[in-house]
């Protein structure tokens, strides 16, 4: 088994990865990578920056004033 790392962000890599798909022997395993704003809102939420409410209209309340 070989691993190879292709970074898709571009658009001969896309095309490498779908012409590689159509090989029978070809195993191809994604890595779902997050975007900058869901890390920082998970790095927030781990440093316990969050808004608490018992229901949604306690929130909504929060939220907006």
């Amino acid at each position: 088994m070989v691993t190879i790392t292709i970074k898709d962000d571009s658009k001969q890599a896309k095309a490498l990865i779908e012409m590689l798909r159509t090989f029978s022997f070809v195993e191809i395993q994604e890595e779902k990578t997050l975007n900058e704003k869901t890390l920082k809102s998970l790095k927030e939420a781990k440093e316990g920056k969050v808004i608490r409410a018992k229901n949604s209209k306690e929130l909504m309340k929060k939220l907006l004033s």
